[in-house]
């Protein structure tokens, strides 16, 4: 493939004739592999709730632990992947993270056959999985260089809200993979496990079955993505953006947006099958609705503004927290799950409008550093709405306590969101 010499998105008759078939292709493998990143990146979310009914004897607080786990360690990658795009360039550094994910896909897959393995080694591979969390940061300052800033939302909407899928593919493939022995001959375990129920499954085949697909996309990277000539900076070029007091003012925004999503993501497992153990395998709706709502917030957002879109998502999301208080103290699952999905949905739709902010705060060069730094700082709530949810239900027996912390968390935020760039003498008014 012949490489980019010059790249000017914002010349529109470059943009017309070479930049949007460039940006396209790129956009298209990139989302495939975010995808897959975040599939290793959840896959504790749906492994855990597993592990004790196949022998394993962890209790509830190590099991939020690894489902939490991911997150800590993901989120605290983003800062290294943010600067990876700038540094090393957009296709390197995909075909880096994409193949590297290998590593805790095999490594689960053979852990989980044993029940003597020992916790600490599920503590390293759930540590590992946060390999895939990292990705998220590059891939968006990567995309991000390629479309001009009219179209930035929706592309990164797309490329955000497709990958996040991967945490609802992950979530509704598992039950099916492990119902096959397909891969049952990686590890000499062809039996597989048995339930209480008695039902016969192969554990492994929930991290197996990505060992393929994570070649593949690798490959794609490899041979069909491009580093852009000047998307390059080096590292302390790109941290001149934390001395902007908007990307602080972003990254708690993009915190109580995303942050929510991929928590609630992690969370909901455990959190489901503690309260309503009969409709464990809708777990997987969730974060299905949230990653589908994030393309329609980036979208809606170039159309009306994403400042409004924001405002609006806070507004649902505190709603829907409330109305998942009254529900859970009442055990009634149909009000549980549909205002729980009213939360996901908002979030995931401001994770998009959020991001369609940035980039109008920001230059095009600053704008890529900032996305992947709010994007590492959001990451921490795939650990801490977890624990919250493992501390809530440990020391009072429900939930319910965690939401009220973020109802808290989206009120400010609203706030902050009005008064920075939403009110009649903002400080920034962005569309």
């Amino acid at each position: 493939m012949a490489r980019i010499t010059n790249w000017n998105p914002e010349d529109k008759s470059f943009w017309k004739v070479e930049g949007k078939r460039h940006a396209q292709r790129n956009l298209w493998i990139s989302v495939p592999s975010l995808m897959m990143a975040f599939i290793i990146w959840q896959i504790w979310s749906v492994v855990s709730i597993r592990l004790n009914d196949i022998g394993f004897a962890y209790t509830d607080a190590q099991l939020f632990t690894l489902a939490a786990l991911p997150g800590l360690v993901g989120a605290t990658l983003r800062f290294i992947y943010t600067f990876g795009t700038g540094a090393f360039g957009g296709r390197n550094w995909t075909v880096f993270a994409t193949g590297i994910l290998i590593i805790p896909a095999l490594g689960i897959g053979f852990a989980v056959q044993n029940p003597e393995t020992p916790y600490w080694v599920m503590v390293l591979l759930a540590g590992l999985c946060g390999l895939g969390g990292g990705n998220f940061s590059s891939s968006t300052a990567n995309i991000s260089m390629f479309f001009p800033k009219a179209e930035k939302g929706t592309a990164l909407g797309i490329n955000g809200g497709l990958g996040n899928m991967g945490v609802s593919v992950v979530q509704f493939v598992t039950p099916l993979a492990i119902a096959t022995s397909t891969f049952a001959f990686i590890g000499g375990n062809t039996e597989g496990q048995v339930l209480p129920d008695g039902t016969q499954v192969w554990l492994q085949n929930a991290a197996f079955v990505w060992v393929i697909p994570i070649v593949l996309l690798t490959v794609a990277a490899y041979f069909g993505m491009d580093n852009l000539p000047n998307a390059k900076q080096s590292v302390a070029e790109q941290f001149l953006v934390l001395k902007r007091k908007h990307t602080w003012i972003m990254t708690i925004l993009y915190v109580a947006t995303f942050g929510s999503f991929i928590g609630y993501s992690a969370a909901f497992p455990l959190v489901l099958k503690n309260l309503f153990p009969e409709y464990i395998g809708l777990a997987w709706i969730g974060a299905f609705l949230a990653a589908a709502a994030r393309p329609v917030g980036g979208w809606l957002s170039d159309k009306f503004g994403g400042v409004l879109i924001t405002a609006i998502s806070f507004v649902v999301m505190s709603i829907g927290a409330i109305i998942v208080i009254y529900y859970t103290n009442s055990l009634n699952f149909t009000g549980f799950l549909t205002s729980f999905l009213i939360l996901f949905i908002a979030a995931g739709a401001g994770s998009g409008s959020t991001f369609q902010m940035i980039p109008n705060i920001f230059s095009a060069k600053e704008s890529a550093p900032v996305l992947g730094i709010t994007a590492a700082f959001a990451a921490y709530g795939s650990f801490f709405i977890p624990q919250l949810f493992g501390w809530s239900t440990s020391n009072f027996g429900t939930p319910i306590n965690a939401l009220y912390i973020f109802i808290v968390i989206y009120i400010l935020s609203f706030i902050l969101n009005w008064y920075y760039y939403q009110r009649k003498n903002a400080e920034v008014k962005i569309k």
